[in-house]
């Protein structure tokens, strides 16, 4: 990037998938010349696309936490573990000198090692509008359950969003937001009739359906938005300077003037 006078180097966090990867890896022409993929951490002992991505030269990088869990006596929800965990976390990032995190269907918290050592250096990639809130300013629909709590509340429609990733969960500033998605019809008979099942097979659906469309456009322009916000090696992307946009199906993205909405 011209700011740093170098590529802008990009490490991705994942767990067992690294849904958009191959389509930033494959299609992305600013990929070499703007920006690198450093590597590809994944929290699982492997993770879907690790073939293909280490076949495009990307280094990937099995840390479990679930086998760290295992050989430190910690449970998967333990806090301080998690913490171990990330700080282990940082010593493998170390050799690769990223500039930015970018957050891939990582299904893991970070804690406050990897917050304060990446500030405002890292981007999630999240399957709801998170200028959606709720009437007391709360994020409608964070978690991991997004799109099942939003079909649920009888969302006529979805979008993914990138922030930047602070404490607050999904609740840093907004980069980027996608096109709609409609949803499917069977969620509404669902509610009528009480058939979580087919609600639960419609939230997956509907997610898959994001995941394959959506998630490489955003992975790609997220760290093109990255570059252009970041004005030295180690300082934080500048929501300001970075802006906030919409994002359409073609890829070509516009500025966003949406305000945050509150039902």
């Amino acid at each position: 990037m011209a700011n740093l006078g170098r590529p802008l180097k990009v490490a991705i966090l994942c767990s067992g998938r690294a849904p958009g990867l191959l389509h930033v890896l494959n299609r992305d022409a600013r990929r070499g010349a703007e920006y690198e993929v450093v590597c590809c951490v994944t929290s699982h002992e492997t993770f879907a696309e690790e073939v293909r991505v280490e076949r495009r030269g990307i280094p990937c990088v099995p840390h479990s936490i679930a086998q760290f869990c295992h050989e430190h006596g910690a449970s998967l929800g333990d806090l301080e573990a998690r913490a171990e965990y990330d700080r282990s976390t940082l010593t493998i990032l170390e050799a690769y000198h990223p500039d930015v995190l970018l957050l891939d269907g990582y299904e893991l918290l970070l804690t406050r090692p990897a917050l304060h050592e990446y500030e405002g250096r890292i981007i999630d990639v999240h399957p709801s509008d998170l200028l959606q809130r709720t009437a007391d300013g709360r994020v409608r629909y964070p978690g991991l359950r997004a799109v099942h709590d939003a079909l649920m509340a009888g969302e006529t429609e979805t979008r993914a969003s990138a922030h930047i990733v602070t404490d607050r969960l999904d609740d840093g500033p907004v980069l980027l937001r996608s096109w709609s998605f409609a949803a499917p019809e069977m969620a509404a008979w669902a509610r009528t009739h009480g058939a979580w099942d087919v609600l639960r097979a419609a939230a997956w659906a509907h997610h898959e359906w994001m995941l394959r469309e959506a998630w490489g456009p955003m992975l790609a322009r997220s760290i093109e938005l990255a570059g252009l916000a970041i004005d030295r090696p180690g300082a934080p992307i500048d929501p300001i300077r970075a802006g906030r946009w919409a994002l359409a199906p073609d890829g070509s993205f516009t500025p966003d003037g949406a305000m945050a909405e509150t039902h």
